[in-house]
């Protein structure tokens, strides 16, 4: 063949490279099309340029305020599911809104002003995964009508769960979607909304009741047990208990327990002599305190002493012990390095055996389970105490 100079080229889109093998197969094996190949690589790079999945949208938390709204019905739930994080992730597990039912602020009962983050014009109530009613004298007195009341009564039928904070029951109850269940709500109140809405259980002195998808609170701070509650169901204890520490909160407090402590119920007695007795009282736990020692210290007969104690107090000097005792071994199960044996004997329950029969009956758990879901962590360096 003669060589005129120029290079020779196939049209175009059927070049071929082909490199034969030595195995006398024709050279079959080994034939790679360029053409096929090239467009092979520019659809594999068009692939990698199109854009990441979406990453699925954080549940929404809507936090219902109206006005006359207590603060920290709203800012105490606001603020720990806003701190909630996905394990090994920055990322907010929730996203939390603050919504009213217009766009003017909401005046609370402390006379701050919220503005609103959406409202249930903006907010479609199905896109709403937890419900949470603040309460406060606005919703207990507040007439549910209109769009403020077809708003919360879809949101609180549609969506994953509902809560009401204090007197949010209130609130909520008027929807109807409470008859039949039982719920809680500041101790104050409770006698009221009973006879309000007779067709819904009140428990009157507990932290937080969860009822299927309705939970419900007492008062205030109770509201903030209830939101780390939802939070340790939703992300694990741990996730709750770092929020907890976080907020230089107290450990988690069970849904059982009562919503104001022995030291509390005495400190309220009007005569004198009782709510002095407190001092002595808490400070002699691991003493003999019978009703007759009890009497003596106040200088009234026992009999005398059991009346006008009960009348105060609401309960008889042996059940307040108990729980005062209760209360004591409690906090000190909270913090690490005490064991459940000394702590009964500085609570004077005497034994481990008669403190875990009496958690039993208050909390429904042993004080070994009590300090493992809500007592802080070991000091690093230091050996757990012996559970007992």
């Amino acid at each position: 063949m003669k060589f005129d100079g120029r290079r020779r080229h196939p049209p175009y889109g059927k070049a071929k490279r082909v490199f034969r093998s030595a195995n006398g197969d024709g050279g079959k094996r080994g034939v790679f099309d360029i053409a096929a190949i090239v467009a092979g690589a520019q659809a594999s790079v068009m692939l990698d340029r199109s854009p990441p999945p979406i990453a699925p949208s954080p549940p929404c938390v809507a936090i219902l305020a109206v006005p006359g709204c207590q603060l920290l019905d709203v800012t105490g739930p606001y603020e720990l599911f806003a701190s909630a994080r996905r394990p090994g992730s920055t990322v907010r597990a929730y996203r939390v809104l603050l919504v009213t039912a217009t766009a003017a602020p909401v005046i609370t009962e402390a006379g701050l002003n919220l503005e609103s983050q959406a409202t249930i014009a903006d907010l479609t109530p199905t896109s709403v995964d937890t419900l949470v009613v603040a309460g406060g004298p606005g919703p207990r007195q507040a007439h549910l009508a209109g769009p403020l009341g077809d708003w919360m009564t879809i949101a609180a039928q549609t969506c994953r769960r509902v809560a009401a904070v204090c007197t949010g029951a209130f609130l909520l109850a008027r929807t109807g979607l409470l008859d039949g269940r039982t719920v809680t709500t500041h101790w104050q109140h409770a006698d009221t909304l009973a006879a309000d809405h007779p067709a819904v259980a009140v428990e009157p002195d507990r932290i937080y009741v969860e009822d299927g998808r309705f939970w419900s609170s007492a008062g205030v701070t109770a509201g903030m047990d209830l939101s780390l509650a939802m939070i340790a169901r939703d992300l694990g204890r741990d996730e709750a208990l770092r929020i907890a520490r976080s907020k230089v909160m107290a450990m988690q407090r069970s849904g059982g327990q009562r919503q104001y402590s022995a030291e509390l119920a005495l400190q309220s007695a009007a005569d004198s002599r009782l709510a002095e007795l407190q001092a002595w009282l808490f400070d002699h736990l691991d003493g003999r305190l019978s009703v007759e020692d009890l009497a003596a210290r106040v200088g009234m007969s026992p009999r005398t002493f059991a009346r006008r104690f009960r009348e105060a107090v609401g309960e008889t000097p042996a059940a307040f012990v108990e729980r005062a005792r209760l209360d004591a071994a409690r906090r000190r199960l909270e913090h690490p390095g005490v064991g459940v044996e000394r702590v009964a004997l500085e609570t004077g329950f005497t034994n481990a055996e008669r403190m875990r029969r009496s958690f039993q009956r208050a909390f429904g758990i042993s004080p070994a389970e009590y300090r493992r879901q809500f007592g802080a962590p070991p000091v690093a360096g230091t050996s757990p105490t012996c559970p007992s």
